[in-house]
Formats: structure tokens, C-alpha cells, sequence
């Protein structure tokens, strides 16, 4: 699929990555945890691997996001896996809350080293400091918001801070740094790039919806078998163009005349998925 290789290279700025990281380097001494943002549904896919690296010294919350549209047997293992790496892991959902209040406990967790040293050296109430990490459209914006609420209060630049960068003062206990920079993740996998467009991370405008419509439908038949017969009300059997069709004719998708619109059914697909219409879902598991 040419179309897709095409896409990759045009959200892939290496010069964004550069930036950011270097962002993320110069403030990495000033706070104590990264808060790192993935997609539920594809979380190796939705996150950058230089997180790993500039953060090996911190400790790490990872939030898997939108995992009410996620496989919950699915999540289990990504938590399991996330854990076994080092970092405390919830579900959650930033849009409507879900997992949000239970944070600040897990920050309390993950920073409790942190805070005992403070404690024997004499220093207390001294807030924990977060970097919020994603990649775009992973949510971090909304999930600020979520978390902040209306409390929130911005502290104004800190010491050593670049110029600009501001502070949001949760609660006594927790400050948050908002936000270093934009981390893309990296297309070197084409899958990568698929998935993030199964998600609706890549603009539609730039890809045939057709073709990744068909690259849908056999990922589901391959993992969760039965769910698109089921939606539609088809059989579902034969090669991905072939179940499109049916999806097209189920949906009285035509042109003028009996010619079926294939571009509206895949949209049709692609929007029920995404919507989380077709059930909980995950396309990428440890």
C-alpha cells in the first residue's frame, strides 16, 4: 500500500523529535515523575521510545487511556507488562473522568521514595513535580484538563526553567509541568503508522479508506472473529473486499444505479471502530 508509505513520511519530522527531546532533557532534572500517556488500544504504537531512555532515572506512571474501548482482558496484560517494567499503571478514560481521582494516590505511590528522603532530610510538604508525556493526540490535553479541573492554579516560571514554561499547581502535594514539547513515535515499523491511523491519529484526508478499512477487517477476523458479521448482520466470510461489500450493501452504501459505495462503508467501519461500536477492542497485546 503505497498510500501508506506516503502518510508515514509525511507525519514523520524528525525535526519535531529533535526539539522535543531536547526539551525534555532540560527539564528532566526538575521533576520527579513522568506521567506517560498511551492509547489503551495500541499502547506500544502510541508511545515514544525515547521516553524510556530520557526517563530511566524517574519514576514512571503509565496511563492507559480511552481503556473502556479496550479489550479489558487485554488491559490485565498491558498492566502486567507496563508493572514487570517499572512503572505503576491505571486505566482510565480523560474524556469522562474515569480512573482520574485514583491518581493521585498512584503519585503518592510512585513517589514515596521521594518523599521519605525528603522527610529525613528535614524538608516536608514539598509538592512532587510531573511531566505529562504523549504523543499527539494520545489525549494529554484533555487529560490535563481532567485532572487540573478548575482548581488548578498556573505558579508562574520556576528557576532554570525555559522562558514560557508553566507550572499548574494541583494541590499542595502535586505540581505539574505543562507540557515539554510534542514526541512523535517512530514509523519504522509500517504497522506503527496503521495503527495510529486505525485510531484516527493520522489524518484521514491523506489515506485510501478503503484500503485501511480492509487492513481492519482483517486484523478483526484474525483476533476477534464474528464481530463485524455480528455489527452488520452479514456472514462476514470471504477476503476483506469482499466482507466491505457486504458491509456496503448491509448499509445500503450505493452510487447511482446498484454501483455499492465502498468509500462510505469503509467510513462507516472505520467511525463504528473508532466509536467503539463493534465492542472492546485492542490491536496490539504484550
Amino acid at each position: 500500500m503505497e498510500q501508506k508509505k506516503e502518510m508515514m513520511s509525511i507525519n514523520w519530522y524528525p525535526g519535531h523529535m529533535t526539539k522535543a527531546k531536547r526539551m525534555m532533557q532540560e527539564n528532566i532534572s526538575l521533576i520527579d515523575l513522568i506521567i506517560e500517556l498511551v492509547d489503551a488500544r495500541i499502547p506500544l504504537s502510541s508511545r515514544n521510545p525515547d521516553i524510556n531512555e530520557l526517563g530511566k532515572n524517574k519514576s514512571r506512571i503509565v496511563l492507559l487511556n480511552k481503556s473502556d474501548l479496550a479489550d479489558p482482558a487485554v488491559n490485565k496484560r498491558w498492566i502486567q507488562y507496563f508493572t514487570e517494567q517499572g512503572a505503576h499503571v491505571l486505566e482510565i478514560n480523560a474524556k469522562n473522568g474515569n480512573g482520574i481521582k485514583a491518581i493521585h494516590g498512584l503519585v503518592q505511590e510512585a513517589c514515596k521514595e521521594k518523599i521519605e528522603r525528603d522527610r529525613k532530610r528535614g524538608i516536608v510538604n514539598r509538592p512532587v513535580r510531573a511531566m505529562v508525556v504523549g504523543i499527539p493526540n494520545v489525549g494529554k490535553s484533555t487529560f490535563i484538563n481532567s485532572f487540573a479541573g478548575k482548581a488548578c492554579t498556573k505558579t508562574g516560571n520556576k528557576p532554570g526553567v525555559t522562558k514560557g514554561k508553566q507550572w499548574i499547581k494541583l494541590n499542595k502535594s502535586l505540581e505539574l509541568l505543562d507540557t515539554p514539547g510534542i514526541l512523535w513515535p517512530k514509523f519504522e515499523d509500517r504497522q506503527v503508522g496503521i495503527n495510529l491511523a486505525f485510531i484516527g491519529s493520522i489524518n484521514d484526508d491523506i489515506i485510501v479508506m478503503e484500503e485501511l478499512a480492509c487492513d481492519l477487517i482483517n486484523t478483526l477476523q484474525e483476533r476477534y472473529e464474528g464481530i463485524i458479521g455480528e455489527r452488520y448482520g452479514i456472514t462476514a466470510k470471504g477476503k476483506a473486499p469482499e466482507i466491505l461489500e457486504q458491509i456496503a450493501e448491509s448499509r445500503k452504501c450505493y452510487l447511482k444505479g446498484e454501483q455499492l459505495d465502498l468509500a462510505k462503508a469503509a467510513n462507516i467501519l472505520m467511525d463504528d471502530f473508532r466509536a467503539g461500536r463493534l465492542g472492546r477492542i485492542s490491536l496490539e497485546q504484550p
